[in-house]
């Protein structure tokens, strides 16, 4: 698929010429999603965010990591911390804007090494795609956690969106079909993620990981730690 939001960002680090990026749902019409939210520094993350970076512990991996501003505030904290993104064009940013250690893959692909926290964050979570998929993620962190690790991801529910919009009968509701628009360009449609608190409890449980809720903000988002039961 056409990484546009990996050009976006290459865009707003190198070049004056810049463009908006746009995602697209079932919702209604597309909405901004403004470039220089990637390039946020600490002091401009909401207070979720903030939270979620002061429980990171020992070797970090943040997933999807965009242009690395999470990732970079942990390693200027003296963190191990390795950048994991999909998008060559926003590895060349994090690596660009200093951050030592990035690796361009897949996370379902990504293997050979274990790390104490797996960070995922601005609803990262949503690669899983599916709740299937969200298990295959438990699954696949598994293999990727040191004893006693822990998978720090933030997501919301979004029944909310449905006021004007039928709730689907055969799949889960937070399983929204997206795509990207920028310099009038689209990628082809995906589907992202959204997990409500109840769901994602459920699905941790049964999978054998204890979950729990450490923030909650006035906009139905959540962070959420997970750590496999022994």
């Amino acid at each position: 698929m056409t990484d546009l939001p990996g050009k976006a960002i290459h865009d707003y680090h190198y070049r004056k010429k810049r463009h908006k990026l746009f995602v697209h749902d079932m919702f209604g019409p597309k909405v901004e999603m403004p470039v220089s939210y990637y390039f946020r520094n600490y002091n401009k993350m909401p207070e979720l965010e903030q939270k979620a970076l002061e429980l990171c512990e020992g070797k970090i991996l943040d997933i999807g990591a965009a242009a690395g501003s999470h990732a970079l505030e942990l390693q200027n904290r003296g963190f191990d911390i390795t950048a994991l993104e999909i998008s060559p064009n926003a590895c060349e940013v994090i690596n660009d804007r200093g951050l030592n250690q990035v690796v361009c893959e897949d996370i379902f692909n990504f293997k050979n090494e274990k790390f104490d926290t797996l960070l995922l964050l601005m609803n990262g979570i949503g690669i899983s795609s599916t709740v299937s998929g969200f298990k295959n993620f438990l699954k696949k962190s598994e293999s990727l956690l040191t004893p006693g690790g822990r998978i720090i991801f933030d997501s919301c529910d979004i029944s909310y969106m449905y006021e004007d919009v039928e709730m689907p009968e055969n799949h889960y509701y937070g399983e929204v079909k997206c795509r990207y628009e920028y310099a009038q360009e689209l990628t082809d449609w995906f589907q992202w993620l959204y997990l409500d608190q109840n769901t994602m409890r459920k699905i941790a449980t049964e999978e054998n990981w204890y979950s729990e809720i450490v923030f909650e903000d006035e906009n139905n988002q959540y962070l959420a730690v997970l750590k496999k039961n022994s």
